[in-house]
This record gives C-alpha cells, structure tokens and sequence, in this order.
C-alpha cells in the first residue's frame, strides 16, 4: 500500500539534491490508473529504466502494483495511448527530516505545467503525524481532483 501526502509548490526546496531524474509519463487507462513510465537519470550515464504502474482509487493511501518493464514493452504500450506525448517530469529527491521528499516540476515551461512535492509514510499514524512546513505550500492529498491521471485528460485527452 501506498501512503502518501501531496503540496503544491512553487519552486524546488533549497536542499542538497539526492536524485534528479526525467520522467515520461503516459496512460493506458484512469480508471483503473494503469499508467507507464520511462525513467532518465540526469544525474549519470544509466540507461533509461521503464515501469508499469497500477492504482487503485484514493487519496492518502491506495492501493499500488509496480512491474517493470523493458524498452521494447514499455514502446509497445507507449504506442496503445494513442501517440498523446507523455507528461515530463524534472523529478528530483531530496533527504528532509528523515523522511525522503520528492519534487517534480509537470511540463517544465508549458502553459499547464505546475510543481508539487510528495512525502510517502509507512503508516497512516506517521501520516497524520506529519507536520509540513510552510513553503511546502497548500496541501492537496485529499483533493482527488489533483491527480496525474485527470491532468493527463486534460491535457492530452
């Protein structure tokens, strides 16, 4: 299971960058959120890791299965959205408090594109517990209108 909190943010946190990854993301389907991804590390010379994801409905803790994929799979499946061009994401990690903070800038220098951070927990206590600071920005975790999938209709759909 998935526990996870959500903010908008209005720019990346001034903290030592842990991981810094593109991602392209596209969906096969939003309900289920069956969604692929293709991972580039902007940080070494690694070759492109892909992954298949599904979802289930929620906002603070879901259901999630994670399978990898290879190129060929993941190229396939980027061929049945429909030739939508997938969401980019400058992702990047940082170590906050003890606790691994993730931050991704959506369609960096498009129109739509916007920032968000994520904070996933091990239980729903440590969830609740958790104490955001102010330049996390306004929380989104239970508006289940802020969701990757309902961006991507909009966008591509």
């Amino acid at each position: 299971m998935e526990i996870e909190r959500k903010w908008k943010m209005r720019r990346a946190p001034a903290l030592p960058v842990l991981t810094h990854t593109r991602v392209f993301q596209s969906y096969l389907s939003v309900t289920p959120e069956v969604r692929i991804r293709k991972y580039e590390d902007l940080k070494s010379a690694a070759p492109p890791q892909y992954d298949l994801t599904v979802k289930s409905e929620g906002t603070l803790a879901r259901e999630e299965i994670i399978k990898p994929l290879t190129a060929e799979e993941y190229r396939v499946l980027l061929e049945m959205t429909g030739g939508a061009a997938p969401i980019v994401k400058d992702h990047r990690t940082y170590d906050w408090q003890g606790h691994t903070l993730e931050y991704s800038e959506v369609d960096p220098g498009e129109e739509t594109g916007f920032s968000y951070a994520e904070v996933e927990f091990d239980t729903l206590e440590a969830a609740a517990a958790f104490s955001a600071p102010a330049w996390f920005g306004p929380e989104s975790t239970e508006d289940a209108a802020f969701r990757m999938k309902y961006y991507w209709q909009s966008t591509r759909g």
